[in-house]
């Protein structure tokens, strides 16, 4: 061979070396992991004076304050994750907590509270506002609330649960690297060690391109390759939190309650003539009390001689208080502590003073701004009722999603008996004219209600009245609701021989006079029995009646057969 083939194949094997060489580095800075790292305050980015919350497995998009040596919440967050027992009046700068039998109360910024009135405190500052928010210390949040939480710093944060039951995990077989995204190339935030226990993020275990993304037992969160990682195995975290018991001041019989309409003190002396006719009635509640100022007080009918004849028939007295007073601003009055207090000490000193079992709570003008402060207020009365002995029942509209404000559930938790007034399906304002209460919307308000309230607390209101509607070509001129006995006379005198309407579980009427049409569905005993019916399968407390006077005695048969 001669001396430049020679030199050809050297310069050939050359340069095949040095692509080769080249190829080689380049694969391998393809195929190494990178192993620049991440400082972790730089990952998460936190402030000084903010925490990073971590809830159940996952970052929460608000940041937690972290001043005074303590970690607060923002008050939306505890209530609506956490525990909805927190009221903040922002009139009165106060915190409020309560319990079956305490009121927790703390002013804004202070380090004290008191419980039932005697005085506790803490290290730091039980709340605080911030740009107009309201943060409440994580300490005081855990005393009354079923959650865990554990803080870290460097950087701050707080890792929460409150949502119990199983979750996904896995531990590291191999010594390993938590990355910061789910590729070999991403920065490592941790070294890993074999055993490591990881939980995996929203209970998901592989990605696509072979890594998981978990969390740490101290709540840093990135991806691993599931190489490295053991097979995944479900583990239940529990709540060790003792829910606080609220005790039923309940009946042993079924309730029939009857609500009675006392208009002025002369008609508290027809109470025992009202009754007369009456059978099986448990309860009456008379309505006795109005809020008459946006202080929270009330004018009151109550008549000891009343409720002395109503207990001498074996009746027990639960006084009813209305919102109904157009002058009155209803929310200004649940919106404000000193109100609420002023409110619940008239009515609890006059239960008191006229030996009343109960208080039955018909507020109907709440609107949906109104709904935490009365259920707040709710709440409240239900500790000094449950203190004193006394009955606490709520009447409510029938369930439905532009009401639920109302908190049926916490109702039902919080007070003795939630009364579902299963009527005015059509009322005085109706577009169309319509059954009052048909066996349909009986059935649905029971339905709807059992989803929320225990069967045990829940009482079925009735109608013991129909309304007449009045129409002509344009529609409803006018309506009027009539007595039971007064709408069959109606029919009678009116020449009309109603029919069974098998779909509203009624019979139905129509006759024209004065060039106007007049319908009416009937309330009456075979209509009333099919409400009972259904109000017995579903077992519930019992059943309340508007009104007394209204209806014919022997509706009481019906009712009774059911009840007893």
């Amino acid at each position: 061979m001669s001396r430049k083939a020679k030199q050809i194949i050297i310069l050939v094997v050359f340069i095949v070396t040095v692509i080769a060489t080249i190829v080689a580095i380049s694969l391998i800075k393809k195929f190494k992991p990178s192993d620049q790292v991440m400082d972790i305050n730089e990952y998460y980015q936190v402030e000084n004076n903010e925490a990073l919350v971590i809830l159940q497995n996952g970052i929460y998009d608000k940041m937690a304050l972290y001043e005074d040596g303590a970690v607060y919440l923002d008050y939306e967050t505890v209530v609506s994750l956490i525990n909805k027992r927190f009221y903040w009046d922002n009139n009165e700068n106060l915190l409020i907590y309560t319990t079956p039998t305490e009121l927790i109360k703390a002013s804004i910024g202070s380090k004290d509270y008191s419980v039932n009135k005697n005085n506790e405190s803490l290290n730091h500052p039980i709340s605080k506002t911030k740009d107009g928010m309201l943060y409440i210390a994580i300490d005081f949040v855990d005393k009354y609330s079923d959650m865990q939480y554990q803080f870290y710093e460097s950087p701050n944060r707080l890792l929460i649960q409150n949502d119990w039951g199983d979750y996904l995990f896995t531990s590291v077989k191999k010594d390993t690297q938590l990355r910061v995204l789910d590729d070999i190339k991403s920065d490592i935030l941790l070294e890993l060690k074999e055993g490591t226990k990881l939980k995996f993020v929203n209970n998901e275990v592989i990605y696509d391109n072979g890594f998981s993304k978990v969390m740490t037992d101290d709540g840093i969160i990135g991806f691993v390759r599931n190489k490295y990682l053991t097979e995944s195995f479900y583990e239940r975290i529990e709540s060790t939190f003792v829910e606080p018991e609220y005790v039923q001041t309940k009946k042993n019989t079924p309730i029939n309650l009857v609500w009675h309409q006392v208009t002025n003190q002369s008609a508290n002396n027809n109470l025992l003539s009202d009754l007369e006719g009456t059978k099986g009635v448990t309860t009456i509640s008379p309505t006795w009390y109005s809020i008459i100022s946006n202080d929270g007080s009330i004018s009151s009918l109550a008549s000891e001689a009343y409720v002395e004849r109503a207990h001498s028939q074996g009746l027990e007295v639960w006084g009813l208080v209305d919102d109904f007073n157009p002058e009155i601003d209803i929310v200004r009055v649940l919106s404000y502590t000193s109100s609420r207090e002023k409110l619940i000490n008239e009515l609890i000193s006059s239960a008191i003073k006229y030996n009343l079992d109960g208080i039955n709570i018909d507020f109907e003008r709440i609107p949906q701004s109104g709904g935490i402060h009365f259920i707040q207020f709710i709440r409240e009365l239900s500790i000094r009722c449950r203190s004193n002995g006394l009955v606490l029942s709520i009447d409510n509209y029938v369930p439905r999603e532009y009401s639920a404000y109302y908190d049926l559930e916490e109702q039902g938790i919080v007070a003795d008996y939630v009364i579902i007034m299963a009527y005015d399906e059509h009322h005085s304002t109706s577009e169309v004219s319509g059954s009052v209460a048909s066996i349909g919307f009986v059935k649905d308000a029971i339905e709807r209600t059992l989803t929320m309230v225990p069967k045990e607390k829940t009482i079925i209101g009735i109608p013991f009245y129909s309304r007449l509607w009045k129409e002509d070509h344009s529609g409803i001129v006018e309506t009027q609701a009539l007595a039971m006995t007064n709408a069959q006379k109606t029919f009678e005198v009116n020449g009309v021989e109603a029919e069974w309407d098998s779909t509203t579980g009624q019979y139905y009427g129509e006759y024209e006079k004065d060039g106007y049409i007049y319908k009416m569905w009937l309330e009456e005993e075979e209509s009333i029995d099919l409400k009972m019916q259904a109000i017995s399968k579903a077992d519930v407390a019992g059943v309340a009646a508007w009104k007394l006077g209204l209806e014919r005695s022997e509706v009481w048969n019906v009712i009774n057969k059911y009840l007893n």
